[in-house]
């Protein structure tokens, strides 16, 4: 089989396909014990919930009070500093509470007044009767008939109701059964009265004291903690830690600024619609939006709930429903995402799942805790190598890298959406960025999947053709979608002429997609790129460069091809072409070893580069030096007799005064400069012109190896340049360039015995293009000028 075929072999005789890898009994074992040690830790977290959920909420107020603690420090040390934290917080626990306290009072007593309001209000309340709603209105129904109607009388339309109210009318007696109780010991009425009230007061006093010496011996906590879990990765456990404490931190204060202002706007805007005790709801709407997504709903239900019973209308109502609406929109789309940015760096949907499964586990103390806890595992997750996973699972980075993403999306047969993916990351990023961080390392990856028996031979052919599918439609779209300046970077001259580029395979179809990549790019840059197909032997290779006479030869090579490929054909094409310039592209090379570059650069090879972005740089700083050697006018075979004819014609010495044909070209062509040119041995003469710079026009030549004139009569055919500077054999023209001629258009002048002596050329400081015609015209002109030179000669 030949080296630069990439077919996979066909399963006949002596073929024996790669071994997939299999699971040994050492990862099954591995991974029953991973399977217990969570179960054990889940049980251990549900069981010993009475003891771990202090401790847990001791932590979070830790870290809570922790930046102050510590900028309170030092000024009145470590010990006064925590003191003064925690009176702090205990007043203004107490005080908040006593103010709450005095606010349920006084809603207690104000809620018999709106007894009168909600009556009517369910009252007037309807049902449509009939259909879904048939079953749900009689049930309301009978709700309304068990309310007051007034002055102590019952509603109730049953039986036994309508004959108490009977006997209420006749004013007959109704019997009276009088129930006795047993007399409570007074250690049942502790229980009853005393140990619900106890039991939070403990668990309160509890966390408090913990807290208290966690702030107080915080510094040596976290060495225990490192000298649990760092033993060998002191580095990596402390900056976990401090990773996990900056971002619990910034979130337990970002979310209280955050909790306070939306509680202070609850407060607000229920004084202004008129709901009593408005205070009361904004504290509420405090604490309980530190309950994440149930919280804010429940501390919205109480005070919605009020407005109905004291609005004789259904305005306030509204009103306090739209004020909720408005805070919860204002607070998760604007101050959440201000406040918060990446502070926790969890990803939603395992912060939900987190808030579930700690809620499971601890009940409403989980899910109050579910955040920070979240956040310490997934931080945990980060800095610890064998705890990658949780970063994987609950972090909100993105969990494949975009090549990663984009191999992904290549193997998926009928998936279609590489194009999507393209437009998306062509938004924000460049087209080389583009090829160089996921095109070409999908390649890779397909390419080292096939060697180790991972991918055969159909799916790695979709690959490839998946990838050339979006390659054709990039070049379509590609003004579209992604803007690619056409001016050339700082450090690379801005008059390269589009010098010409042929990229050769070094073995595999992967190898040519890499060079269409560059191809791609150095198209836009205006460069003439052909690329070979992958198949071709060296010796057609070589006969296909031949053919193109190419300025710049690039071997493309993308792993898992050999660098050794590239190598084979570099020594082919240095002997074959030893003054072409050869560049070697080693895609997605990290680093190019010393020994591979040497052996590069000794079989030729004058540029090697790693990423499509260097690559086409390097090519074209290559190319600017090749434009930069100004290629002089060649010096046809019967050069002698051509000048022999000059001298015989007369034409240098006729006093015939051919200005009148140059003006008169650049009126007809509205061209700048028009010039009749005669070119001896070395010189090229201005036997006429019209427009040129004063300076040369009185030097009434220029060196015939620095004309352009030259190249029509070495030619000895019509030329046309429509724009000079991106021509690789004038880009470096020194005439050319000092008087900023960018466009050429000149048709010979021949002797009488048909020899091209000169040119009638049209020069212009702008690009511009020619038509047909115009080229017919100016022929024509030039015909005119050869038959007076014939005529003068005729008459010496």
């Amino acid at each position: 089989m030949p080296l630069h075929s990439c077919a996979a072999p066909s399963k006949g005789l002596g073929y024996m396909e790669t071994p997939r890898p299999k699971s040994s009994s050492q990862d099954a074992i591995n991974g029953l014990w991973t399977i217990g040690l969570c179960s054990f830790v889940i049980a251990a977290l549900y069981f010993g919930r009475d003891i771990l959920t202090p401790i847990a909420l001791a932590a979070l107020l830790t870290f809570l009070l922790s930046p102050l603690v510590t900028r309170l420090q030092r000024y009145v040390g470590r010990i006064c500093a925590v003191l003064l934290v925690v009176f702090m917080m205990l007043g203004l626990t107490i005080g908040s509470g006593w103010v709450l306290t005095r606010q349920i009072v006084d809603l207690g007593t104000k809620l018999p007044d709106y007894k009168e309001n909600i009556r009517m209000k369910i009252k007037a309340f309807q049902l449509p009767s009939g259909g879904a709603f048939s079953k749900l209105s009689e049930t309301f129904d009978d709700l309304k008939k068990d309310l007051p109607i007034g002055n102590g009388e019952i509603g109730d339309k049953t039986d036994e109701g309508i004959r108490k109210l009977e006997s209420q009318e006749s004013g007959e007696a109704i019997p009276v059964e009088v129930v006795s109780t047993p007399d409570a010991s007074p250690l049942e009425l502790f229980k009853l009265i005393v140990a619900p009230v106890v039991g939070p007061l403990g668990t309160a006093a509890l966390v408090l004291l913990l807290m208290v010496f966690m702030l107080l011996q915080r510094d040596d906590l976290r060495n225990r903690i490192i000298r649990l879990i760092g033993q060998g990765r002191i580095s990596a456990t402390t900056s976990a830690m401090d990773d996990a404490a900056a971002r619990v931190s910034r979130y337990l204060f970002m979310q209280l600024v955050v909790n306070v202002t939306y509680g202070m706007g609850v407060a607000l805007g229920l004084w202004i619609i008129g709901v009593p005790n408005a205070i009361l709801w904004g504290t509420f709407a405090t604490v309980l939006r530190f309950v994440p997504y149930v919280g804010p709903w429940i501390a919205a239900a109480f005070p919605i709930i009020l407005s109905i019973a004291v609005s004789p209308d259904w305005w306030m109502p509204v009103k306090a429903i739209g004020l909720f609406v408005v805070l919860e929109l204002v607070s998760n789309n604007v101050m959440e995402p201000w406040l918060y940015g990446s502070s926790t760096g969890v990803s939603s949907i395992a912060l939900i799942v987190a808030a579930v499964f700690w809620t499971y586990l601890w009940g409403p103390v989980g899910l109050v805790m579910a955040t920070p806890i979240t956040v310490c595992i997934a931080v945990m997750g980060r800095h610890i190598p064998q705890l990658a996973f949780l970063n994987v699972i609950l972090s909100d980075e993105d969990a494949l890298t975009p090549a990663e993403d984009c191999y992904h999306r290549l193997l998926r047969a009928g998936g279609d959406d590489e194009l999507e993916l393209a437009e998306s990351y062509l938004k924000t990023h460049t087209l080389t960025d583009f090829y160089d961080s996921m095109l070409i390392p999908a390649l890779v990856a397909a390419g080292k999947d096939q060697n180790r028996g991972v991918l055969d031979r159909d799916q790695i052919s979709q690959v490839e053709h998946a990838i050339g599918e979006l390659l054709e439609e990039l070049d379509d779209r590609l003004p579209g979608i992604a803007k690619i300046p056409e001016s050339l970077p700082d450090h690379v001259s801005s008059l390269v002429g589009p010098c010409r580029i042929h990229c050769v395979p070094a073995k595999a179809e992967r190898d040519r997609l890499s060079a269409e990549m560059l191809a791609q790019l150095l198209r836009v840059q205006k460069f003439e790129v052909t690329v070979s197909p992958p198949q071709l032997t060296a010796s057609e290779k070589l006969e296909r460069i031949r053919q193109e006479d190419p300025d710049v030869i690039c071997i493309s090579v993308t792993e898992p091809t050999s660098p050794s490929q590239a190598r084979y054909l570099c020594m082919k094409f240095r002997a074959a072409f030893p003054k072409r310039k050869i560049a070697i592209g080693l895609w997605d090379m990290a680093s190019v070893p010393a020994e591979t570059e040497k052996a590069l650069r000794e079989a030729g090879a004058d540029l090697i580069m790693k990423g499509v972005a260097d690559t086409q740089i390097a090519v074209m700083r290559l190319s600017s030096a090749i434009s930069r050697e100004m290629q002089p006018a060649p010096i046809p075979p019967d050069d002698e007799k051509r000048v022999q004819a000059l001298e015989l014609s007369g034409a240098m010495k006729t006093q015939d005064d051919f200005t009148v044909v140059t003006d008169k070209l650049t009126r007809i062509f509205e061209a700048p400069i028009a010039i009749l040119s005669l070119i001896d041995k070395d010189t090229q003469h201005f036997k006429a012109q019209s427009g040129l710079p004063d300076e040369l026009g009185a030097e009434g030549g220029s060196p015939r190896e620095t004309s352009v004139c030259g190249h029509v009569v070495a030619a000895d055919e019509f030329v046309v340049i429509e724009d000079l500077a991106r021509d690789r054999r004038f880009a470096g023209n020194t005439f050319v360039k000092k008087n900023g001629f960018r466009f050429y258009a000149g048709a010979p002048v021949h002797s009488p015995d048909g020899h091209a002596i000169g040119s009638l050329c049209l020069i212009d400081t702008h690009p511009r293009d020619f038509t047909q015609r115009e080229r017919k015209l100016l022929e024509e002109y030039a015909a005119e000028v050869s038959d007076d030179i014939r005529r003068a000669t005729d008459a010496i």
